[in-house]
């Protein structure tokens, strides 16, 4: 299992995608078109599974919505005129393969197919602080329910410089903690001892903190730094693969975007 990764490719996760609120995510000036999207890629260390003790470096893509039309509805992400308001935006999530040939700590255990996460989030924010939540379903590695309550503080320290951290509260289904950190009879066999049986139940998955700085490079060019910290709690860190791995998963990630607005309608 990758959390927020592919085996090789493309990341896209709620940490790393980053998607802005109903208000510009810097000091420039916000185009009024139909369709603001800030688009770019970074690089990003993180853990090769969740609970792993191991790290590698993957692409990952920066999405930011800045301002977003429906028809019937109108501008239903408006960064043009408010810091304060309502905002939603897509949220998604790709886990490729995890097999037992990937780490020593995966011994004995099945191989999971790639999984595809789709969803939405939606969230408020007043001035100086935002809050959101996301939900996603999973799709072909599992079919289990996931998402994430998240607070953010937002500073602008220097003009053109944007600073956001806050808690992060992951949680996941039962079917989604006993795929990723459930271990059968015939997985622990076949470990050879390594692992014991372990049948986890759905709840709260991990508690951290997340940050992330934004530089305004020109009006259209921006620069991103971003870490991320994540201890696993409950059932998922009671699992015996995150025994023989960590409860503490960091990543830390530094990107470039892309200012794109159009009408559409």
């Amino acid at each position: 299992m990758m959390k927020r990764t592919f085996r090789a490719g493309l990341l896209l996760s709620t940490a790393a995608v980053m998607v802005a609120s109903a208000a510009s995510a810097d000091e420039r000036p916000m185009p009024t078109r139909q369709f603001v999207l800030d688009l770019g890629i970074g690089g990003s260390v993180q853990p090769k599974y969740d609970g792993a003790d191991n790290y590698l470096l993957y692409p990952f893509p920066i999405i930011s919505v800045g301002r977003f039309y429906v028809p019937g509805l109108g501008q239903v992400v408006d960064g043009a005129t408010t810091k304060r308001g309502f905002f939603f935006f897509p949220s998604f999530n790709y886990i490729g393969e995890r097999k037992a040939s990937d780490d020593p700590d995966l011994t004995g255990t099945n191989s999971i197919n790639w999984a595809l996460e789709l969803g939405v989030g939606i969230g408020y924010r007043h001035d100086w602080l935002r809050g959101f939540v996301e939900l996603r379903q999973g799709i072909n590695g599992h079919h289990g329910q996931v998402g994430q309550f998240g607070l953010d503080i937002i500073t602008n320290p220097v003009e053109r410089v944007e600073f956001s951290f806050g808690p992060r509260v992951a949680f996941a289904s039962e079917d989604y903690m006993d795929r990723y950190f459930g271990v059968s009879t015939t997985e622990a066999v076949a470990s050879g001892g390594a692992l014991t049986p372990y049948d986890p139940s759905g709840g709260f998955k991990s508690v951290g903190i997340a940050a992330r700085a934004s530089y305004a490079w020109t009006d259209t060019v921006s620069l991103h730094l971003q870490g991320r910290w994540d201890r696993l709690i409950g059932d998922a860190a009671d699992s015996p693969i995150v025994n023989k791995g960590s409860e503490d998963q960091f990543s830390a990630g530094v990107g470039i975007s892309y200012r794109f607005s159009f009408d559409v309608f």
